[in-house]
């Protein structure tokens, strides 16, 4: 235990990784008195080294680490989503009093906040669960946090969280989300986004590498000109610097070292799967999910790169500036149709799960802090702020706008790549995606006659109320020697199944 701290805190931390421990120095670099809770010695003492002077203390013993906390006491557990949050809770239980207050920081599913949250206030606990964004540097010195659940609960922890949060345009990148698990769910889709954008940015560096035939020091310059304009973002920061790092010892870059197998902790994962639950369409996402778990087949690519012939040539060095021009163009459209999914997605749950979501208010606290943090989140946060019933982020007048000018960069590259064998899938699907939005009149009026035709699934039809189906052939008594008869007699099978109330 360190000595050179008060002797009861007012905030407690059990997991002391990176995000705990950097959280718990925040937190005590703004005056308040902490203290955090791990089992291995070796994260106590890293805590004790980092802490020196000032007001945290780390224990091994969690009784003796919920003895140490001023009542009521509050608590924020930093360890892996599933079933260690549980364990860690059971643990905990015992030793808490009605009034005590429990946080979930971790990146728990949506569904078991839920479930945390029934039981624990069953025993006269708060609980609140709370995404939190922004990596190592953005706990230490400013997250974007997203809590949900206990309002009462929030507004105890409000002052706290607000004076460690990121700050942009002198306003905290934290706000109570909504009921429930509302914080989860938005940490969640925020997270998807972030796997879209990454996505985007490997197809990028693949258009820029082997499309327009860039080096890698050349491609540095790329990213950086972006990062510096329009496309303004936390993640082509980091490239940015990605592509500066060279290898120990030696002139190349470390990332041509790195193999080319993307891992996943299954946020993006479960965006997908809550997106195909509620019917909303995030093939961006979609896409950068599978992409990963593509990736992780490297013997299986190898061997069908040598089976599919050679690589694809790169434009000729005249072209190259005109090239990088266009794909500024079809990153902006990509970027903000990943965006535009996320938004969309949070829309329809804040409906179907009673959330209450103020989307402009979302936008407004991912502006700074968090990983998906970007100059377009200003377009965003006005577009809600203006109208916010808003359907979707494509009918903002100055978004369109700017689609409309950045469309033409978009297929140009979406059909460049798709003619040289350049594979871009993110950028395909963020494309479709808005050429079916933006089609009145889609194929799936086929989709629902084939469905008919060999399930009796009905269908609508246009002007009529009710669900119809149709009786597609003859019988099949009939069917041997009138082989024609059914051509032109369908509405005379049509049948009114059941009328929409």
């Amino acid at each position: 235990m360190m000595s050179t701290t008060p002797t009861t805190s007012s905030f407690g931390m059990i997991g002391l990784g990176t995000m705990g421990r950097n959280l718990l120095l925040n937190l005590a670099d703004h005056g308040f008195a902490v203290a955090g809770y791990d089992k291995d010695p070796s994260k106590l003492s890293l805590l004790a080294e980092e802490g020196a002077g000032l007001p945290v203390q780390g224990f091994g013993s969690l009784p003796e680490f919920v003895s140490h906390l001023q009542t009521p006491r509050a608590i924020m557990l930093l360890v892996p989503a599933g079933p260690i949050v549980d364990s860690v809770m059971e643990e905990l239980r015992p030793l808490l009093a009605p009034g005590d207050i429990l946080i979930d920081g971790g990146n728990s599913h949506f569904t078991d906040t839920d479930r945390r949250a029934a039981a624990l206030e069953a025993a006269g606990l708060h609980f609140f669960g709370m995404g939190i964004s922004g990596g190592e540097e953005g706990a230490r010195f400013g997250p974007s946090m997203m809590p949900g659940g206990d309002r009462q609960a929030y507004h105890v922890m409000q002052p706290m969280f607000e004076a460690i949060a990121a700050q942009v345009d002198g306003e905290p990148c934290v706000t109570y989300i909504g009921p429930g698990a509302a914080g989860h769910f938005v940490k969640m889709v925020h997270n998807g986004i972030e796997y879209g954008l990454m996505q985007l940015i490997a197809e990028t560096y693949e258009v820029l590498k082997h499309g327009v035939g860039l080096d890698n020091d050349a491609i540095g310059q790329v990213v950086a000109t972006w990062n510096a304009g329009r496309l303004q973002s936390f993640l082509l920061d980091i490239t940015k610097d990605i592509f500066a790092f060279r290898a120990p010892n030696s002139s190349h870059l470390l990332l041509d070292d790195i193999k080319d197998e993307a891992r996943s902790k299954g946020t993006g994962k479960w965006t997908s799967q809550v997106a195909m639950d509620l019917e909303v369409p995030v093939p961006t996402i979609d896409m950068a999910v599978a992409l990963r778990d593509l990736s992780k087949y490297k013997a299986l690519r190898e061997q069908l790169a040598g089976q599919y012939g050679p690589a694809p040539t790169p434009v000729p060095a005249a072209e190259q500036a005109a090239w990088v021009d266009r794909l500024e163009q079809a990153f902006y459209f990509s970027m903000a149709l990943t965006y535009a999914q996320g938004m969309h997605l949070l829309a329809k749950a804040s409906r179907e799960y009673h959330y209450d979501l103020r989307l402009a208010e979302i936008a407004k606290i991912w502006r700074g802090g968090c990983i998906i943090r970007a100059g377009f989140l200003r377009d965003i946060y006005a577009a809600y702020q203006q109208n916010p019933g808003l359907e979707h982020l494509l009918l903002d007048d100055a978004v369109a706008e700017q689609l409309r000018q950045a469309l033409p960069g978009a297929r140009a590259v979406v059909a460049a790549a798709a003619t040289t064998g350049l594979a871009v899938p993110a950028y395909a699907a963020s494309l479709s995606y808005f050429d079916s939005f933006r089609t009145a009149r889609l194929p799936s009026n086929l989709i629902q006659a084939q469905r008919d035709y060999f399930g009796a699934h009905t269908y609508e039809l246009i002007g009529r109320e009710g669900l119809f189906h149709t009786q597609w052939t003859p019988a099949h008594e009939d069917a041997r020697n009138k082989q024609d008869t059914h051509v032109g007699e369908e509405n005379t099978r049509e049948q009114q199944v059941l009328p929409n109330q």
